[in-house]
């Protein structure tokens, strides 16, 4: 029965609501591994993965064995409700062509999910947020726009909001994703990406003499712009920098207390166990490190001398995480459905390490930034911990302790977006699988 339910999801209701057509075929993505599904989970289809106690996770869409492959969702990002069954979903769809879309997606339990285009044609959108006057915000390569969702034309209220972000190109510009945050007084907070790892050109040589081009320049890459608010949906077109040093900032999150978080994707060493991912507290000024300074005091090879780390011009983080995890989403849950979750961070880990492919929860202190303790340990995959060793390191609720790759059982995991859903469900975007999942209370 649930096989037949999502083999219909999947082929029949895609290939009817979408008319967008098959990509060509060089365009397409590779065959997606699909997740099993057997039971249910609070009414959807219920996914093999291994949660925390009282917790299940329903697959809402996405490929499965034997049922027709999705191949219009492709790698979808962020996620946004509208109301209690319409979402939209931020789709970046390909890495080096503009092929991104919105969707609108109607799901419902025991429902032919729906899947509609609103927008087609972007750039690697992946910020995605509902602004304080109910329109959708986009962050898109090189600007952030807005719209309405429920228009009858939705593209024809497409409105430029920033402009003149840098239009980073992949593996040229490693970080060219465009994310944002509404500030508790109205102010837009930008991430723009380093454009390298190090700051090291191909020879391993500093980009710049005594200090890095790229986080010290004119064009203000490595760090968080600040747009402050003129009046309701307008910002200023000229930037300040709100905080340097921050290799990229995907991971925004501002705290009803007004505290602004950043979780750090730190260097990509080739070390397994080394540099630690960071949480950051962002103020206004601070210079958080890169490429100077990784994990606490500790100088980076290709920069020693450039920045005394243990001195105050260094802000090191509040909390350590584990290496290599790449968080790429965080929100603080404040719903009914988990009371055990009440107020607690929840966080996504993308990384392709055994450390990544997780959904994890941190208790936090009075301004939302993770509580650190000594010993603290991390997990990894297949099974097992290793301590941090270092300090303040934030100890993880891991919500999904197993989600690595299990051969013709689930792929591992790659969660992205995270959103509470209005009944407290907490929905993840899967984006190397193609997925959306709903995690909820397991009910007997």
């Amino acid at each position: 029965m649930v096989r037949a339910r999502i083999a219909l999801v999947l082929g029949l209701a895609l290939g009817s609501v979408l008319g967008l057509g098959a990509a060509p075929l060089a365009a397409q993505a590779a065959p997606r591994v699909g997740y099993k599904v057997e039971g249910t989970c609070d009414g959807w289809p219920r996914l093999p993965i291994d949660t925390a106690a009282g917790m299940c996770a329903g697959l809402v869409l996405g490929p499965v064995p034997g049922a027709f492959a999705d191949r219009q969702l492709r790698l979808p990002r962020t996620l946004v409700q509208l109301d209690g069954q319409t979402w939209l979903v931020a789709d970046l769809a390909d890495w080096t062509r503009p092929r991104g879309v919105i969707w609108k997606l109607t799901a419902a339990p025991g429902q032919t999910v729906q899947l509609q285009p609103l927008l087609t044609g972007l750039s690697l959108p992946h910020g995605l947020a509902i602004g304080p006057d109910g329109l959708a915000y986009v962050g898109e390569m090189s600007r952030i726009f807005r719209f309405d969702p429920r228009a009858p034309d939705p593209a024809a209220t497409v409105q430029d909001v920033i402009t003149g972000l840098p239009d980073n190109k992949l593996h040229d510009n490693r970080h060219p994703l465009s994310q944002f945050v509404f500030a508790a007084d109205g102010a837009l907070l930008v991430n723009v990406g380093a454009p390298s790892d190090q700051c090291l050109d191909a020879n391993g040589a500093r980009v710049g003499t005594d200090r890095c081009d790229q986080s010290e320049g004119q064009e203000a890459t490595a760090g968080i712009r600040r747009y402050a608010r003129l009046a309701p949906g307008r910002w200023e077109p000229t930037f300040t920098m709100l905080a340097r040093g921050l290799r990229n900032s995907v991971a925004l999150a501002v705290h009803p207390s007004g505290t602004v978080l950043q979780a750090e994707n730190s260097y990509d060493f080739d070390d397994r166990w080394s540099p630690f991912e960071e949480v950051n507290r962002i103020e206004a000024g601070r210079h958080y490190g890169w490429p100077y300074c990784q994990d606490l005091t500790t100088p980076t090879p290709g920069w020693a001398g450039a920045m005394d780390c243990a001195s105050a011009a260094h802000t090191p983080p509040a909390a350590l995480l584990p290496p290599h995890v790449a968080p790429l989403a965080m929100t603080w849950y404040q719903a009914a459905m988990f009371p055990g979750l009440k107020g607690k961070l929840l966080m996504s880990w993308h990384g392709y390490r055994s450390t990544g492919g997780r959904l994890v929860a941190f208790a936090v202190d009075a301004q939302g930034v993770p509580l650190t303790r000594s010993k603290a340990t991390y997990p990894t995959y297949p099974s097992g911990s290793r301590p941090f060793g270092a300090g303040p390191a934030a100890q993880a609720q891991v919500l999904t302790p197993g989600w690595g790759r299990a051969e013709g059982v689930r792929p591992q995991g790659t969660p992205v977006g995270i959103t509470v859903a209005a009944d407290g469900a907490i929905w993840v975007a899967d984006d190397k699988n193609a997925s959306i999942i709903r995690f909820a209370v397991d009910r007997p």
